[in-house]
């Protein structure tokens, strides 16, 4: 389903693939999400034959199907004589001449969604850094995943290619989801996907704009940390709250609070927040 501001998950899932062979120098990569109880490949990058296009992967069946069943990472260095998986899929992967496979789950909230393979023709060691490579491809497809089910959740999958103005409780619903989505961002490292985050906030900060009301232009800049307490203080959250929500202390929220409230000319939150909307700095 598309999400705005966000590439799809078919989009996501080739990148990663893509990603997965280039970062690890395997030659070939490929991967799907879980599809009515069982992984459907769908992306396939490096492949000689056609063997593994249509590919579908039961739970706990062959390499990936353990993965994903364990939602831990399953290496064959020589998947052939492999005694630790069913070999279901050997007409695939044999076929596909591979020899070595390492298999990784993708894991979101706790639950597996999907698998991403590389592998090689030849037996070949696979080394701690190819592991960790591997993982943090899956882990930035996870994270990826999350914010599309996170935004899609929260928007109702609002697709319009413009803003348009809403009602009160949707407005509030597009808060609720600004200030999550910047919780998100701060805990990815990839700078690709926080500037996708960062469009995204500007969208659903567009969105909320109350329309009968002027844009005031400010030449203030709020810390990213600033920007986000007063996003928390706009929902009516105490120091308290705010300081359990972002990790912080509670005197560390309040300098926060008073930096951004000093660089608004404001005296009190609710005229920092006023202001900071009318700017367009907070939805």
């Amino acid at each position: 389903m598309a999400v705005p501001g966000l590439a799809s998950e078919d989009e996501l899932l080739a990148r990663a693939v893509g990603d997965l062979a280039a970062r690890t120098g395997f030659p070939v990569a490929f991967g799907g999400f879980e599809r009515a109880g069982a992984v459907a490949v769908t992306s396939i990058v490096g492949n000689r034959t056609s063997r593994l296009t249509g590919l579908v992967v039961e739970p706990d069946r062959g390499l990936g199907g353990r993965a994903f069943v364990e939602r831990r990472p399953r290496l064959a260095i020589d998947y052939r004589s492999s005694r630790n998986i069913t070999h279901d899929y050997d007409r695939a992967v044999l076929g596909e001449g591979i020899s070595t496979l390492f298999a990784v789950p993708v894991v979101v909230a706790g639950k597996a969604r999907g698998v991403l393979y590389c592998g090689s023709w030849m037996k070949t060691p696979f080394g701690e850094q190819s592991a960790r490579t591997a993982l943090q491809v899956a882990t930035d497809l996870a994270t990826e995943l999350r914010v599309r089910e996170e935004v899609g959740r929260r928007l109702h999958i609002v697709a319009a290619p413009i803003p348009l103005p809403v009602d009160v409780s949707a407005r509030e619903e597009l808060r609720e989801a600004y200030v999550e989505l910047r919780r998100i961002s701060a805990d990815v490292a990839d700078d690709g996907i926080r500037r996708r985050l960062s469009a995204l906030e500007g969208r659903l900060a567009a969105l909320t704009r109350d329309r009968d009301t002027p844009a005031e232009k400010l030449d203030v800049k709020l810390s990213p940390r600033e920007t986000d307490v007063l996003a928390c203080a706009a929902l009516g959250q105490t120091n308290a709250e705010i300081a359990e929500s972002l990790a912080l202390r509670e005197g560390t929220v309040k300098s926060y609070l008073q930096a951004a409230m000093a660089k608004l000319d404001a005296s009190t939150r609710h005229a920092a927040v006023v202001k900071a909307r009318r700017a367009g700095l907070l939805p």
